[in-house]
């Protein structure tokens, strides 16, 4: 079976925002909790932190995280999260039905992503609470000294502000179990009102609107319409959320569902040009897709404590999925949409890092390791920057229940033209049959391959664990060909593909 693809050098799509491989850490589990806090581990630092997952944080090379959520934010009071511990104060948490110890507030979060070189993303509680808290916590994160919340951020330890620029109103304010939950006109009023103070303590700020949970919601895309009518002046990004599941053990359907994510970008992204056009308005609103994972391997064992039967406990094992083979094709084919949508969708954020729907998993007092997704978005988070090419692809499909004809190579390229370099993520979406990819590399001069690292198993449900972390691993490519401007190379059923040429 063989399949072209053409790329060339002036036929782009967009600078692609480095924001796109950010990620998400939520006060829900153990994702904080013996994630990247425990102060008893063998390799913590001096705030409690553990070093051995900072390491695997950092070489993700993270541009930013999203905090402290998620449904947790909805009712969450920041000012718990600040002051001396032995004073802060232990809270129900109604999202996930837990306790929050709030052991770990702004300043520990702060400190950590310094840690790690990455920039907070930062939510307010549009829930339970609303404007003036939001402006509050605003000030006592960016605001200077000689104010009152300047003042008292100094008393707890930091006299600098942090300037962080980038804000999220609310979460997921279009669901009926968020608390707080509101209509499009409640939310979007709400959220303009919310910008509006905000924009006039610091006018740089970046805002981030709340848009649908998902695409199968009785009020998407109305949703987006309503929201963006009362704040398209006042916003710069609206959010969208998708989680991919394979419960009937459909492997074909499960790997076309990144059709279903470009139909919900493109709708989104034609209802705010609509906006535009009718508001008469010369500003840019882009889309923040900073909820975005597989999940659904653990939700019967979350069930118990979901439903309140376990009490209240604290950190709980919670929403930890146990990543397979398939799973990184997935998660491969969900990138390289982001990659092909990069004009419209420029923040994205993988939910979650540590324990909860993550990459890395950790054993309290023990190991941390890389789960089998951890490898695609390592690599399209180190070689994915730059600008992302318009290829053409000529590949056999297959129909699915989501789409017809989908193509059995999901393909994404990036030129970076400071190193010279093009870099191609590939997914093998066959069962059975080798591909091989003709890569005909137009305006290029194609001279040698930089690096090439193939992802290929024996079993669609092969996992990595503590006992076995490299079960599920990247291996050396071989067999890419370089001649006459073009490279051939095969893929393998079932595979997944990172090839980088000096160009």
């Amino acid at each position: 079976m063989r399949a072209t693809v053409t790329a060339h050098k002036d036929y782009t799509i967009s600078k692609i925002d480095d924001r796109v491989y950010g990620a998400f850490l939520e006060h829900l589990g153990r994702a904080i909790y013996t994630g990247i806090y425990e102060p008893d581990h063998p390799t913590a630092d001096a705030d409690g932190m553990r070093g051995d997952v900072a390491k695997l944080v950092k070489d993700l090379n993270i541009p930013m995280v999203r905090y402290p959520g998620g449904n947790f934010v909805s009712a969450y009071n920041w000012e718990d999260g600040i002051g001396p511990r032995e004073d802060r104060p232990v809270r129900l948490d109604l999202a996930w039905h837990t306790s929050e110890s709030n052991a770990v507030g702004i300043h520990e979060f702060a400190a950590w992503c310094e840690t790690v070189n990455t920039q907070m993303m930062l939510a307010v509680n549009l829930g339970s609470r609303g404007l003036d808290q939001a402006r509050n916590f605003l000030e006592y994160v960016n605001g200077p000294t000689g104010s009152y919340w300047g003042d008292l951020r100094k008393k707890n330890g930091r006299a600098d502000p942090w300037d962080v620029k980038l804000w999220c109103l609310g979460n997921e304010m279009d669901g009926p179990w968020q608390v707080g939950h509101k209509t499009a006109d409640e939310y979007g009023h709400l959220a303009n009102e919310t910008a509006k103070a905000m924009r006039l303590f610091d006018r740089s700020l970046e805002l981030v609107v709340c848009g649908s949970s998902n695409s199968d919601m009785k009020t998407y895309p109305e949703w987006e319409r309503v929201v963006l009518e009362h704040t398209y002046e006042s916003v710069d990004h609206i959010s969208l959320h998708m989680y991919f599941q394979n419960r009937a053990k459909d492997t074909a359907n499960y790997l076309a569902l990144n059709h279903k994510l470009d139909n919900y970008i493109e709708t989104i992204a034609s209802t705010i040009r609509y906006v535009k056009s009718k508001k008469r308005s010369k500003r840019d609103v882009h889309i923040s897709f900073d909820e975005w994972n597989v999940w659904y391997h653990s939700n019967e064992q979350d069930r118990k404590i979901l439903e309140g039967r376990d009490g209240w406990p604290h950190a709980p094992h919670l929403l930890e999925d146990i990543y397979n083979f398939e799973d990184v094709l997935q998660v491969g084919c969900i990138l390289n949409t982001f990659i092909r949508r990069s004009d419209v969708v420029k923040l994205a954020c993988i939910a979650q890092l540590v324990n909860v729907i993550a990459p890395i998993m950790t054993d309290p007092k023990g190991a941390a390791w890389r789960q089998t997704i951890y490898y695609p978005y390592y690599f399209a988070s180190i070689f994915g920057r730059g600008t992302a090419l318009n290829l053409k692809v000529n590949s056999p499909g297959y129909d699915a229940d989501v789409a017809d004809n989908v193509p059995y190579i999901d393909i994404s390229a990036v030129h970076d033209e400071e190193a010279g370099s093009l870099s191609f993520f590939a997914v093998n979406r066959h069962a059975t049959e080798t591909i091989e990819v003709e890569l005909d590399l137009q305006g290029f001069n194609p001279s040698q391959v930089i690096d090439h690292q193939v992802m290929t198993h024996a079993s669609l449900v092969a996992v990595n664990t503590a006992a076995n972390p490299n079960a599920v691993a990247p291996a050396k490519g071989t067999g890419a060909v370089i001649g006459d401007g073009k490279v051939t190379l095969k893929l393998p059923p079932y595979s997944y593909q990172m090839l980088r040429i000096k160009a």
